[in-house]
């Protein structure tokens, strides 16, 4: 640690790590980077994974390495660690991302709150109310997965889906919150029925007789901004596209729920597997 301390170098960034390196001395062992990485944290990594190939090779090369071993410990509850919360998450840095991408405790209804874990929303039993959230990280590009399943009653609407930054994550009464305007777009699991901009937009998944949600039942949702379109998957079965059409704008992974003390987890996976 010495050496990246040692005197008034250049101001922060890629090039100033670089520079305390001491010019060529920066190209240390792999295992010797992969030690001191482990050290910091993800604003640091990512500004050395632009100092060259070898840095980003270190950091990225294996997503179990000691570096995102040390960051999960540092910066996820045990408790995400130690139960099977991430179960569908196989890697230390697809750990850490989700933890990154999970709901955010400022931008919630005041009526809930983020349990320990740090995936888990916990709605308080407050009469005549709908309260949601959203995660901390939105999406205007690419294609993006998260799991999302309910740990208690879904009482009279239980909604998952996505919503802009204006949409209203509170509302009076018990009410379809996601899907109630043109920021969000929502599946109300009690009853299958599509939600937007206050109308429902026909049932899901379109079959005869779709089974209803089961507690515990880990739904996958599929959000692709090039196509426009967002998805769902049940287990491993594709249930098809709910919605199409969606606008160009940064789009939230999000919940509302109306019952008391029910619980909603909620895990960002990455890209799909599906290619």
């Amino acid at each position: 640690g010495g050496a990246m301390a040692a005197g008034p170098g250049p101001g922060p960034g890629p090039g100033a790590a670089a520079a305390a390196w001491g010019g060529p001395g920066w190209r240390l062992p792999g295992r010797v980077l992969e030690l001191v990485f482990s050290y910091l944290e993800l604003r640091e990594l990512r500004s050395c994974a632009l100092v060259c190939k070898l840095w980003h090779r270190v950091l990225h090369g294996d997503e179990n390495s000691e570096v995102w071993r040390s960051l999960a410990a540092r910066c996820l509850a045990e408790e995400a660690l130690r139960t099977d919360i991430l179960c569908n998450v196989p890697t230390y840095k697809g750990k850490v991302r989700a933890f990154h991408h999970a709901f955010s405790t400022n931008d919630c209804s005041r009526n809930v709150y983020i349990k320990k874990n740090g995936f888990t929303l916990h709605r308080n039993p407050i009469a005549q109310s709908t309260d949601g959230a959203r995660t901390k990280i939105g999406f205007s590009e690419g294609r993006h997965a998260w799991e999302v399943w309910w740990e208690g009653p879904l009482g009279t609407v239980a909604v998952i889906g996505i919503a802009t930054k204006r949409a209203a994550m509170q509302c009076q009464g018990y009410v379809a919150l996601l899907g109630s305007d043109d920021q969000s777009w929502g599946w109300n699991l009690v009853d299958n029925n599509l939600l937007h901009n206050g109308e429902v937009n026909g049932s899901f998944p379109q079959c005869n007789n779709a089974p209803k949600y089961q507690i515990g039942e880990r739904i996958r949702v599929i959000l692709d901004m090039e196509d426009k379109t967002l998805a769902f998957e049940r287990g491993y079965e594709f249930l098809g596209v709910a919605f199409r059409g969606l606008p160009k704008v940064c789009l939230y992974p999000a919940v509302s729920a109306v019952y008391g003390n029910t619980e909603v987890t909620l895990v960002y996976l990455g890209k799909p597997l599906d290619g």
